[in-house]
Protein backbone atom coordinates (compact mmCIF):
# COMPACT_ATOMS: atom_id res chain seq x y z
CA UNK A 1 0.00 0.00 0.00
CA UNK A 2 1.21 3.81 -0.83
CA UNK A 3 1.31 6.33 1.45
CA UNK A 4 -1.09 8.13 -1.08
CA UNK A 5 -3.81 5.52 -1.10
CA UNK A 6 -3.75 5.34 2.57
CA UNK A 7 -4.11 8.96 3.21
CA UNK A 8 -6.86 8.75 0.68
CA UNK A 9 -8.71 6.21 2.95
CA UNK A 10 -8.35 8.75 5.84
CA UNK A 11 -10.17 11.40 3.88
CA UNK A 12 -12.85 9.39 2.89
CA UNK A 13 -14.02 7.73 6.18
CA UNK A 14 -17.46 8.19 7.02
CA UNK A 15 -18.68 10.17 3.94
CA UNK A 16 -20.31 7.81 2.48
CA UNK A 17 -18.23 8.05 -0.67
CA UNK A 18 -15.52 5.58 -2.44
CA UNK A 19 -13.02 7.28 -3.81
CA UNK A 20 -9.82 5.90 -6.16
CA UNK A 21 -6.76 6.98 -4.75
CA UNK A 22 -4.00 8.07 -7.65
CA UNK A 23 -0.89 5.83 -7.60
CA UNK A 24 1.98 7.50 -7.24
CA UNK A 25 4.16 7.26 -10.28
CA UNK A 26 6.97 5.00 -10.27
CA UNK A 27 10.33 5.84 -9.43
CA UNK A 28 13.24 4.92 -11.83
CA UNK A 29 14.77 1.81 -11.03
CA UNK A 30 18.16 2.25 -9.41
CA UNK A 31 21.08 0.82 -11.28
CA UNK A 32 22.53 -2.47 -8.75
CA UNK A 33 24.98 -4.46 -9.00
CA UNK A 34 24.90 -8.01 -9.89
CA UNK A 35 25.19 -8.87 -6.35
CA UNK A 36 21.73 -7.33 -5.68
CA UNK A 37 19.56 -7.66 -8.32
CA UNK A 38 18.81 -11.40 -8.87
CA UNK A 39 17.86 -10.80 -12.31
CA UNK A 40 21.61 -10.01 -13.25
CA UNK A 41 24.37 -11.79 -13.61
CA UNK A 42 28.09 -10.98 -14.39
CA UNK A 43 28.67 -11.57 -17.97
CA UNK A 44 31.38 -11.29 -20.49
CA UNK A 45 30.56 -12.81 -23.55
CA UNK A 46 26.89 -13.38 -24.70
CA UNK A 47 25.38 -16.64 -26.14
CA UNK A 48 26.09 -15.01 -29.77
CA UNK A 49 29.72 -14.69 -28.71
CA UNK A 50 29.64 -11.03 -28.39
CA UNK A 51 32.00 -9.39 -25.60
CA UNK A 52 30.53 -7.21 -23.47
CA UNK A 53 32.08 -5.29 -20.22
CA UNK A 54 30.83 -5.46 -16.74
CA UNK A 55 31.88 -2.41 -14.28
CA UNK A 56 32.81 -4.70 -11.11
CA UNK A 57 34.91 -7.56 -13.38
CA UNK A 58 37.02 -7.66 -16.17
CA UNK A 59 39.55 -9.62 -18.02
CA UNK A 60 41.95 -9.65 -20.60
CA UNK A 61 43.46 -12.70 -21.72
CA UNK A 62 45.48 -13.00 -25.00
CA UNK A 63 44.67 -15.58 -28.08
CA UNK A 64 46.21 -17.88 -26.47
CA UNK A 65 45.14 -17.76 -23.52
CA UNK A 66 41.68 -17.88 -24.98
CA UNK A 67 42.41 -20.65 -27.14
CA UNK A 68 43.38 -22.39 -24.03
CA UNK A 69 40.21 -22.08 -22.44
CA UNK A 70 38.88 -23.61 -25.74
CA UNK A 71 40.77 -26.48 -26.03
CA UNK A 72 40.17 -27.53 -22.42
CA UNK A 73 36.45 -27.23 -22.55
CA UNK A 74 36.49 -29.57 -25.56
CA UNK A 75 39.02 -31.97 -24.33
CA UNK A 76 36.64 -32.00 -21.17
CA UNK A 77 33.44 -32.42 -22.78
CA UNK A 78 34.99 -35.18 -25.03
CA UNK A 79 36.77 -37.44 -22.01
CA UNK A 80 32.74 -36.84 -20.02
CA UNK A 81 31.13 -38.13 -23.40
CA UNK A 82 33.94 -41.41 -23.63
CA UNK A 83 33.17 -41.62 -19.65
CA UNK A 84 29.12 -41.84 -19.95
CA UNK A 85 29.77 -44.20 -23.21
CA UNK A 86 31.44 -46.77 -21.40
CA UNK A 87 29.63 -46.61 -18.58
CA UNK A 88 26.33 -47.53 -20.74
CA UNK A 89 28.43 -50.26 -22.04
CA UNK A 90 29.16 -51.76 -19.09
CA UNK A 91 33.15 -50.84 -18.43
CA UNK A 92 31.53 -48.15 -15.03
CA UNK A 93 29.78 -48.37 -12.84
CA UNK A 94 28.33 -44.98 -12.70
CA UNK A 95 29.35 -41.99 -14.28
CA UNK A 96 28.16 -38.14 -13.32
CA UNK A 97 28.71 -36.21 -16.31
CA UNK A 98 29.38 -32.37 -16.37
CA UNK A 99 27.52 -31.95 -19.96
CA UNK A 100 27.19 -28.38 -19.97
CA UNK A 101 29.22 -27.11 -17.03
CA UNK A 102 32.38 -26.67 -19.01
CA UNK A 103 32.59 -23.20 -18.49
CA UNK A 104 31.90 -23.27 -14.94
CA UNK A 105 34.66 -25.64 -14.08
CA UNK A 106 37.56 -24.74 -16.60
CA UNK A 107 36.67 -21.06 -15.98
CA UNK A 108 37.10 -21.45 -12.18
CA UNK A 109 40.11 -24.09 -12.67
CA UNK A 110 41.77 -21.48 -14.22
CA UNK A 111 41.36 -19.01 -12.10
CA UNK A 112 43.82 -21.44 -9.12
CA UNK A 113 46.86 -20.84 -8.06
CA UNK A 114 48.89 -23.86 -8.01
CA UNK A 115 49.59 -23.61 -4.09
CA UNK A 116 45.48 -23.22 -3.92
CA UNK A 117 43.76 -26.10 -2.68
CA UNK A 118 40.53 -28.01 -4.10
CA UNK A 119 37.87 -29.31 -2.37
CA UNK A 120 35.38 -31.23 -4.66
CA UNK A 121 31.63 -33.04 -5.27
CA UNK A 122 31.99 -35.87 -8.03
CA UNK A 123 31.54 -34.13 -10.92
CA UNK A 124 34.51 -31.26 -11.31
CA UNK A 125 36.05 -33.42 -14.45
CA UNK A 126 36.66 -29.99 -15.97
CA UNK A 127 38.45 -28.72 -12.61
CA UNK A 128 40.64 -31.96 -12.33
CA UNK A 129 41.88 -31.22 -15.78
CA UNK A 130 42.91 -27.62 -14.56
CA UNK A 131 44.66 -29.27 -11.75
CA UNK A 132 46.48 -31.67 -13.56
CA UNK A 133 44.59 -34.87 -12.74
CA UNK A 134 45.11 -37.32 -15.16
CA UNK A 135 41.60 -37.78 -16.74
CA UNK A 136 41.99 -42.04 -16.23
CA UNK A 137 42.75 -41.55 -12.82
CA UNK A 138 39.32 -40.43 -12.54
CA UNK A 139 37.65 -43.14 -13.70
CA UNK A 140 39.12 -45.76 -11.09
CA UNK A 141 36.41 -45.45 -8.44
CA UNK A 142 33.92 -45.12 -10.86
CA UNK A 143 35.12 -48.47 -12.16
CA UNK A 144 35.36 -49.74 -8.82
CA UNK A 145 38.95 -50.46 -8.66
CA UNK A 146 40.26 -48.28 -6.26
CA UNK A 147 38.90 -45.31 -3.51
CA UNK A 148 40.46 -42.13 -5.33
CA UNK A 149 43.03 -42.90 -8.08
CA UNK A 150 45.38 -39.65 -7.17
CA UNK A 151 47.46 -38.33 -4.18
CA UNK A 152 45.72 -34.75 -3.35
CA UNK A 153 48.70 -33.14 -2.17
CA UNK A 154 49.97 -33.74 -5.14
CA UNK A 155 47.73 -31.61 -7.49
CA UNK A 156 46.11 -29.91 -4.23
CA UNK A 157 42.95 -31.38 -5.95
CA UNK A 158 41.28 -33.45 -3.23
CA UNK A 159 39.38 -36.96 -3.56
CA UNK A 160 35.73 -36.58 -5.30
CA UNK A 161 33.72 -36.32 -2.14
CA UNK A 162 30.19 -38.70 -2.78
CA UNK A 163 28.41 -37.51 0.58
CA UNK A 164 26.62 -33.89 -0.70
CA UNK A 165 27.86 -31.18 0.86
CA UNK A 166 30.70 -32.49 3.07
CA UNK A 167 33.14 -31.10 1.53
CA UNK A 168 32.65 -27.62 2.67
CA UNK A 169 33.13 -28.31 5.84
CA UNK A 170 36.58 -29.99 4.68
CA UNK A 171 37.28 -26.86 2.78
CA UNK A 172 36.32 -24.43 5.60
CA UNK A 173 38.81 -26.25 8.14
CA UNK A 174 41.81 -26.61 5.45
CA UNK A 175 41.13 -22.99 5.25
CA UNK A 176 41.24 -21.61 8.52
CA UNK A 177 44.50 -23.99 9.06
CA UNK A 178 45.60 -21.76 5.92
CA UNK A 179 45.16 -19.14 7.40
CA UNK A 180 47.11 -19.85 11.06
CA UNK A 181 49.63 -21.08 8.95
CA UNK A 182 50.27 -17.54 7.65
CA UNK A 183 49.88 -18.38 4.21
CA UNK A 184 48.05 -16.54 1.23
CA UNK A 185 46.69 -19.60 -0.56
CA UNK A 186 43.10 -19.60 -0.74
CA UNK A 187 41.00 -22.81 -0.94
CA UNK A 188 37.57 -23.29 -2.89
CA UNK A 189 34.95 -25.68 -2.43
CA UNK A 190 32.48 -27.36 -5.10
CA UNK A 191 28.97 -28.43 -4.68
CA UNK A 192 25.41 -27.73 -6.36
CA UNK A 193 22.37 -26.44 -6.04
CA UNK A 194 21.31 -29.45 -4.19
CA UNK A 195 23.82 -29.54 -1.90
CA UNK A 196 23.05 -26.01 -0.58
CA UNK A 197 20.06 -27.27 1.14
CA UNK A 198 22.40 -29.43 3.37
CA UNK A 199 23.04 -28.49 7.06
CA UNK A 200 26.71 -28.89 6.39
CA UNK A 201 26.99 -26.53 4.14
CA UNK A 202 25.09 -23.33 6.51
CA UNK A 203 27.89 -24.90 9.24
CA UNK A 204 30.64 -24.31 6.76
CA UNK A 205 29.29 -20.89 5.85
CA UNK A 206 28.88 -19.56 9.51
CA UNK A 207 32.64 -21.17 10.87
CA UNK A 208 33.70 -19.04 7.37
CA UNK A 209 32.47 -16.26 7.72
CA UNK A 210 32.99 -16.09 11.53
CA UNK A 211 36.83 -17.08 11.14
CA UNK A 212 37.06 -14.99 8.44
CA UNK A 213 38.70 -18.26 6.24
CA UNK A 214 40.05 -17.55 2.86
CA UNK A 215 37.62 -20.11 1.29
CA UNK A 216 35.47 -19.39 -1.96
CA UNK A 217 32.46 -21.16 -2.16
CA UNK A 218 31.83 -22.18 -5.72
CA UNK A 219 28.18 -22.97 -6.56
CA UNK A 220 27.49 -24.73 -9.47
CA UNK A 221 23.72 -24.37 -9.73
CA UNK A 222 22.67 -26.42 -12.54
CA UNK A 223 19.00 -26.06 -12.09
CA UNK A 224 17.94 -29.61 -10.85
CA UNK A 225 19.07 -31.33 -7.73
CA UNK A 226 18.63 -34.46 -9.32
CA UNK A 227 14.72 -34.14 -10.33
CA UNK A 228 14.33 -31.05 -7.88
CA UNK A 229 14.21 -27.74 -9.73
CA UNK A 230 16.10 -24.77 -7.67
CA UNK A 231 12.43 -22.95 -7.17
CA UNK A 232 11.67 -25.75 -4.55
CA UNK A 233 14.68 -25.86 -2.91
CA UNK A 234 15.19 -21.76 -1.91
CA UNK A 235 12.85 -18.66 -1.73
CA UNK A 236 15.79 -16.23 -2.72
CA UNK A 237 18.59 -16.64 -5.49
CA UNK A 238 21.52 -18.92 -3.66
CA UNK A 239 24.26 -16.09 -4.19
CA UNK A 240 21.93 -14.07 -1.47
CA UNK A 241 22.25 -16.79 0.98
CA UNK A 242 25.69 -15.40 2.10
CA UNK A 243 24.75 -12.24 3.07
CA UNK A 244 22.99 -13.75 6.05
CA UNK A 245 25.68 -15.27 7.03
CA UNK A 246 28.03 -12.00 6.79
CA UNK A 247 29.88 -12.30 3.56
CA UNK A 248 29.29 -11.41 -0.55
CA UNK A 249 28.06 -13.49 -2.72
CA UNK A 250 27.57 -12.66 -6.36
CA UNK A 251 25.91 -14.80 -9.42
CA UNK A 252 28.09 -14.99 -12.59
CA UNK A 253 26.84 -16.65 -16.25
CA UNK A 254 27.80 -20.29 -15.69
CA UNK A 255 27.88 -20.51 -19.54
CA UNK A 256 29.89 -17.94 -20.26
CA UNK A 257 33.95 -18.86 -19.20
CA UNK A 258 35.11 -15.70 -19.31
CA UNK A 259 33.18 -14.13 -16.73
CA UNK A 260 33.70 -17.61 -14.35
CA UNK A 261 37.09 -16.91 -14.54
CA UNK A 262 36.90 -13.10 -13.80
CA UNK A 263 34.59 -13.56 -10.67
CA UNK A 264 36.51 -16.41 -9.51
CA UNK A 265 40.01 -15.07 -9.69
CA UNK A 266 38.60 -11.29 -8.09
CA UNK A 267 37.06 -13.91 -5.40
CA UNK A 268 40.85 -16.24 -4.74
CA UNK A 269 42.77 -12.51 -4.32
CA UNK A 270 39.72 -11.48 -1.96
CA UNK A 271 40.04 -14.06 0.41
CA UNK A 272 44.23 -14.19 -0.05
CA UNK A 273 44.47 -11.04 1.28
CA UNK A 274 42.40 -11.24 4.33
CA UNK A 275 39.10 -10.06 3.48
CA UNK A 276 36.96 -13.56 4.03
CA UNK A 277 35.38 -16.25 1.98
CA UNK A 278 32.48 -15.21 -0.72
CA UNK A 279 29.92 -17.23 -2.35
CA UNK A 280 29.95 -17.32 -5.91
CA UNK A 281 26.74 -19.26 -7.66
CA UNK A 282 27.58 -19.82 -11.02
CA UNK A 283 24.37 -19.90 -13.05
CA UNK A 284 24.48 -22.85 -15.53
CA UNK A 285 22.84 -25.97 -16.35
CA UNK A 286 23.03 -29.75 -16.38
CA UNK A 287 22.12 -30.77 -20.23
CA UNK A 288 22.32 -34.63 -19.47
CA UNK A 289 21.25 -36.83 -16.49
CA UNK A 290 22.23 -35.91 -12.92
CA UNK A 291 23.79 -39.50 -13.19
CA UNK A 292 23.97 -42.42 -15.22
CA UNK A 293 21.14 -43.77 -13.40
CA UNK A 294 18.84 -40.79 -13.93
CA UNK A 295 16.60 -40.24 -17.06
CA UNK A 296 16.02 -36.66 -17.06
CA UNK A 297 13.09 -36.62 -19.02
CA UNK A 298 10.91 -37.70 -16.29
CA UNK A 299 10.91 -34.97 -14.67
CA UNK A 300 12.11 -31.59 -17.15
CA UNK A 301 10.54 -30.77 -20.55
CA UNK A 302 12.22 -30.65 -24.39
CA UNK A 303 12.19 -26.84 -25.07
CA UNK A 304 14.20 -26.00 -21.38
CA UNK A 305 16.89 -27.94 -22.65
CA UNK A 306 16.80 -26.74 -25.94
CA UNK A 307 16.50 -23.11 -24.61
CA UNK A 308 19.79 -23.68 -22.90
CA UNK A 309 21.35 -25.78 -25.76
CA UNK A 310 21.17 -22.03 -27.65
CA UNK A 311 23.32 -21.02 -25.23
CA UNK A 312 26.17 -23.73 -25.08
CA UNK A 313 29.31 -22.50 -23.61
CA UNK A 314 31.69 -24.19 -26.33
CA UNK A 315 29.86 -22.66 -28.70
CA UNK A 316 29.52 -19.05 -27.69
CA UNK A 317 33.60 -19.05 -26.93
CA UNK A 318 34.06 -20.17 -30.73
CA UNK A 319 31.86 -17.66 -32.44
CA UNK A 320 33.82 -15.56 -30.53
CA UNK A 321 36.58 -16.59 -32.13
CA UNK A 322 36.08 -17.04 -35.18
CA UNK A 323 34.05 -12.96 -35.13
CA UNK A 324 38.01 -11.62 -33.70
CA UNK A 325 40.07 -13.70 -35.93
CA UNK A 326 41.68 -15.18 -33.46
CA UNK A 327 41.33 -18.80 -34.27
CA UNK A 328 41.22 -20.63 -37.80
CA UNK A 329 40.14 -23.89 -39.11
CA UNK A 330 43.55 -25.71 -38.61
CA UNK A 331 43.25 -24.61 -34.97
CA UNK A 332 39.71 -26.25 -34.49
CA UNK A 333 41.03 -28.98 -36.50
CA UNK A 334 44.17 -29.93 -34.31
CA UNK A 335 41.75 -29.51 -31.26
CA UNK A 336 39.36 -32.44 -32.87
CA UNK A 337 42.01 -34.36 -33.77
CA UNK A 338 43.67 -34.40 -29.95
CA UNK A 339 40.22 -35.05 -28.98
CA UNK A 340 40.09 -37.94 -30.92
CA UNK A 341 43.19 -39.26 -29.13
CA UNK A 342 42.07 -38.65 -25.57
CA UNK A 343 38.98 -40.50 -26.01
CA UNK A 344 40.79 -43.57 -27.44
CA UNK A 345 43.36 -43.19 -24.49
CA UNK A 346 40.62 -42.63 -22.47
CA UNK A 347 38.71 -46.51 -23.68
CA UNK A 348 41.91 -47.75 -24.13
CA UNK A 349 42.94 -47.29 -20.19
CA UNK A 350 39.39 -48.18 -18.87
CA UNK A 351 39.71 -51.87 -20.27
CA UNK A 352 42.70 -52.49 -19.30
CA UNK A 353 42.81 -51.21 -15.41
CA UNK A 354 44.37 -53.93 -13.62
CA UNK A 355 42.14 -55.37 -10.29
CA UNK A 356 43.16 -54.50 -7.27
CA UNK A 357 45.24 -56.07 -4.94
CA UNK A 358 42.82 -57.60 -2.23
CA UNK A 359 44.71 -57.10 0.68
CA UNK A 360 44.95 -53.80 -0.85
CA UNK A 361 42.24 -52.13 2.07
CA UNK A 362 44.43 -53.19 4.57
CA UNK A 363 47.17 -50.87 3.69
CA UNK A 364 46.79 -46.72 5.20
CA UNK A 365 43.81 -47.68 8.18
CA UNK A 366 46.15 -46.27 10.37
CA UNK A 367 49.39 -44.48 9.41
CA UNK A 368 51.54 -46.48 12.15
CA UNK A 369 49.66 -49.64 11.97
CA UNK A 370 47.29 -51.22 13.95
CA UNK A 371 46.51 -55.12 16.02
CA UNK A 372 43.55 -55.37 15.05
CA UNK A 373 43.79 -54.38 11.03
CA UNK A 374 46.70 -56.65 11.37
CA UNK A 375 43.90 -59.53 12.28
CA UNK A 376 41.68 -58.82 10.15
CA UNK A 377 44.15 -58.97 7.45
CA UNK A 378 45.47 -62.27 8.40
CA UNK A 379 41.41 -63.85 8.50
CA UNK A 380 40.80 -62.40 5.38
CA UNK A 381 43.56 -63.55 3.54
CA UNK A 382 42.62 -67.10 5.28
CA UNK A 383 39.59 -66.60 4.00
CA UNK A 384 40.70 -65.94 0.37
CA UNK A 385 43.11 -68.87 0.45
CA UNK A 386 40.09 -71.76 1.28
CA UNK A 387 38.37 -70.58 -2.20
CA UNK A 388 41.96 -71.44 -3.71
CA UNK A 389 42.50 -74.75 -2.30
CA UNK A 390 38.58 -75.50 -3.35
CA UNK A 391 39.76 -74.93 -6.68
Amino acid sequence: MTVDSSAARKATRGSGKRTTAKKAPAKPRAKVSAEQDPDQFVQLLTPEGERVEHPEYAIDLSADELRGLYRDMVLTRKFDAEATTLQRQGELGLWPSLLGQEAAQIGSGRALRDDDYVFPTYREHGVAWCRGVDPTNLLGMFRGVNHGGWDPNSNNFHLYTIVIGSQTLHATGYAMGVQKDGADSAVIAYFGDGASSQGDVAESFTFAAVYNAPVVFFCQNNQWAISEPTEKQTRVPLFQRARGYGFPGVRVDGNDVLAVLAVTKAALDRARTGQGPMLVEAYTYRMGAHTTSDDPTRYRGNDELLAWEAKDPILRLRRYLEAEGMADEAFFASVEKEDEALGKRVRDAVRTMPNPDDMAMFEHVYADGHALVDEERAQFAAYQAAFAEEN
